[in-house]
């Protein structure tokens, strides 16, 4: 995974939009979604964010940073 891009304008995050899941390695797909902060969108640093295993059906939380 690689880090989120940073959006220093205003604070927000990105996270991927997919992850490769620990368990199986299928591919898990982001559920939460992000703030719109006028034409930005993120999330904030401390964040949770939730991905599902397409696969496995495994729920994945992930504390944006």
């Amino acid at each position: 995974m690689e880090p989120p891009e940073d959006r220093e304008d205003t604070g927000l995050l990105e996270a991927p939009p997919t992850l490769t899941c620990v368990d199986c390695g299928g591919t898990c797909h982001l559920l939460s979604t992000p703030y719109q902060d006028g034409e930005q969108v993120g999330f904030r640093p401390g964040d949770v964010v939730a991905y599902r295993c397409a696969e496995c059906l495994d729920r994945w939380d992930v504390v944006v940073e």
